[in-house]
């Protein structure tokens, strides 16, 4: 329906390692939906949906309520929902109402934690 004619003069760019690229969304960002993502996620907003990443972090401001599948979960800031991750990291902030699947944990002194927590198999 639509066409795009290449433009002989321009050179293709060539694409970003997946390892080498970051997402980040602000404080002010409000989601309702799916993020995906080859890369890195820094979630500073708030999403109420699920989100499937290389790694995921949850900045203190951050708010999530879904699902999150990731290599790496470090939560600040509240998450609500669901996790499998290959590690999972609460900090000190972070405040926790999800069932969790992980290979490793750390929970740092203080972090609000309320769920059930299974070691991957």
């Amino acid at each position: 329906m639509f066409n795009k004619t290449a433009d002989p003069t321009s050179a293709p760019s060539p694409a970003m390692p997946a390892s080498n690229t970051k997402s980040v969304f602000s404080s002010d960002l409000r989601i309702s939906g799916e993020i995906s993502s080859t890369g890195d996620i820094e979630m500073a907003g708030e999403i109420d949906g699920n989100i499937n990443a290389r790694q995921v972090t949850i900045g203190v401001e951050g708010r999530v309520n879904g699902a999150l599948k990731a290599d790496a979960v470090d939560v600040k800031g509240q998450l609500d929902g669901t996790v499998d991750a290959g590690s999972f990291t609460l900090r000190s902030t972070a405040h926790v109402s999800a069932d969790v699947s992980y290979a490793t944990l750390v929970i740092e002194s203080g972090a609000q934690i309320d769920g059930r927590f299974a070691r991957h198999k």
